[in-house]
């Protein structure tokens, strides 16, 4: 075959695989990605909404709890309190209880600070209205878990503790699972805690003792870490604008669909894909 001949026949393929390319789609091809690309559009776009309404709900949340965590303290909720105790009211909520310390039932709880790792000391107080509130007191290096190392800071007399309501963890940290048989323990889980040590009557919270220095300075209080994330905005104008671009390719492929229906009205080809 001559190169003319190869030449002439390279380009009848090209204008076939052209006029293949160029004929318009069938009704049914052109409905079947308008509905999707309609329901891209309006799912993306209800994403976006869902984000906005989540920011909005978060900041109220940040404004409440800020609100609490500067509050004058209150007493500690007893007894008769305890059922309706909730995250959306009492979570942070700043309290004060007094009583004695039962140090020879306290918890060493994992845990992972700005100042390392070590455990949260988690202690009984018996408190003077009768009933207990597990405290976390703070925090200890590992050179610190002996409780004879931290002897001065093993309170005997009254003792008062202000600091933030925290909700009980039932669920262990760092993908771990409390061990009560072992004194293994990842979260304050305040019912397995309290089973584990013989503890009665006991409050369905804990108290995140504030940063009142202890007596031979550990327990280390104070190091609640207060932060909500707050990424809606961002994770919001992600899904804006994945539901923009997804309406300018849908309003790319509607122009080009016309363009080749009127080029294929004016050769007489209307043949469909």
């Amino acid at each position: 075959m001559t190169a003319d001949a190869q030449g002439r026949e390279g380009s009848n393929v090209q204008e076939a695989d052209s006029g293949r390319a160029k004929r318009p789609r069938s009704a049914f091809s052109l409905g079947a990605l308008a509905l999707l690309g309609f329901a891209g559009i309006i799912g993306l776009l209800s994403l976006g909404v869902w984000q906005i309404e989540r920011r909005a709900w978060k900041l109220d949340l940040i404004e409440r709890v800020e609100q609490r965590v500067h509050a004058p303290p209150q007493a500690a909720p007893g007894p008769a309190d305890w059922p309706t105790i909730n995250a959306k009211t009492d979570e942070y909520l700043r309290v004060t209880a007094s009583g004695h310390f039962r140090n020879d039932r306290e918890t060493l709880v994992t845990a992972v600070t700005n100042d390392g790792a070590g455990y949260w000391v988690v202690t009984p107080l018996e408190t003077n209205d009768g009933f207990t509130v597990l405290v976390n007191r703070g925090f200890v290096p590992p050179d610190k878990r002996d409780p004879a190392s931290r002897a001065a800071g093993q309170t005997d007399g009254e003792a008062s503790v202000t600091g933030l309501l925290r909700l009980t963890e039932p669920k262990g940290a760092f993908l771990r699972t409390n061990d009560p048989v072992a004194n293994r323990w990842f979260s304050r889980d305040v019912q397995a805690i309290a089973d584990a040590r013989g503890v009665s009557n006991v409050a369905p919270y804990f108290i995140d003792a504030d940063a009142t220095s202890n007596p031979g300075g550990f327990p280390i209080g104070g190091l609640t870490v207060v932060a909500f994330h707050n990424n809606h905005l961002v994770y919001a104008l992600t899904w804006f604008t994945l539901a923009l671009m997804l309406a300018v390719a849908a309003i790319r492929v509607g122009r080009e669909e016309i363009r080749i229906r009127r080029a294929s009205r004016a050769s007489g080809k209307p043949a469909l894909r």
